[in-house]
């Protein structure tokens, strides 16, 4: 099978260090646990903005300051970019990352119910996320919560409204959405465009069950605090972004899997080789 590639999701929008000290918040803790995370095996990092009360932002001078740190320390590593409308509804909020010129950008197909509140995806808004994406030649990172969002896909591939390369998170196990089942994961893989390139995650207590199906089934992984609090959800025993990835790759190497480097993750999905001069943030 192919290389694994580790997508690492580091901070996310919700877990504060009152729910896990390791939860890296401020600039200079992401990009130290961003180098964790390359050196336990991540290739691509999925990367939300924190202000100083550790409430989530949008603005683009935080995430140039995490940009900028990453691609001096990791300059291989491929970075996401949040756009995430579960706090912030607007446009121009929720468009700022792009400008600073990520790898690829999530774009979630569709609205959902998390447990505590909703993330708003309408139709407009993820037609206008894609084509700013294209626009800038950065690839969308799919996040399909249910097999509707699959057959979004399909449409706006359809419309031209996403092209090649494809690549998708699959997130299963949260409140309101699929369940983490392997039917369930299953199903959604087979529902996808074809030539998607695909990794998958449980939330809370389901990330290793499910990241453990994409590794045998031979598609890819997202894995991270973001995600997934615990290294082991009986004891409550607090997980670092380094620690979950080391038993990932503990897992793959065991099934026969070779860790994906950047390089082969760019070639993986079909992206551009990684041989320009360092990018600076705008």
């Amino acid at each position: 099978m192919q290389p694994l590639i580790v997508n690492a999701a580091i901070t996310g929008m919700v877990p504060t260090k009152k729910d896990n000290p390791h939860v890296p918040i401020s600039p200079a803790e992401i990009i130290a646990d961003v180098r964790r995370c390359r050196d336990a095996g991540a290739t691509i990092v999925h990367l939300h903005a924190r202000d100083k009360d550790q409430t989530p932002t949008y603005r683009r001078e935080v995430y140039a300051e995490i940009f900028q740190g990453v691609r001096e320390a990791c300059p291989d590593v491929l970075i996401s970019g949040s756009c995430s409308g579960r706090n912030h509804g607007e446009f121009w909020q929720r468009s700022q990352v792009l400008d600073l010129a990520p790898d690829l950008a999530s774009l979630t197909l569709g609205s959902l119910n998390f447990p505590k509140q909703a993330s708003i995806n309408d139709p407009d808004m993820i037609k206008r996320l894609a084509l700013a994406m294209k626009q800038r030649g950065i690839v969308p990172e799919l996040e399909i919560f249910d097999l509707g969002m699959a057959d979004v896909a399909h449409y706006l591939v359809e419309k031209q409204v996403l092209g090649p390369p494809f690549y998708a998170n699959i997130l299963l196990g949260s409140l309101g959405t699929l369940n983490a089942t392997p039917d369930n994961l299953c199903a959604v893989v087979r529902s996808l465009p074809p030539g998607t390139t695909w990794a998958a995650t449980g939330i809370g207590r389901y990330q290793f069950f499910i990241n453990s199906l994409a590794v045998t089934m031979g598609g890819h992984v997202r894995v991270g605090l973001e995600d997934a609090l615990y290294f082991d959800w009986t004891a409550k025993q607090p997980a670092t972004n380094a620690r979950l990835i080391d038993r990932i790759v503990l897992l793959a190497r065991a099934a026969g899997r070779e860790i994906a480097t950047a390089e082969e993750a760019r070639q993986i999905i079909g992206m551009r080789s990684n041989m320009t001069p360092l990018r600076m943030a705008a």
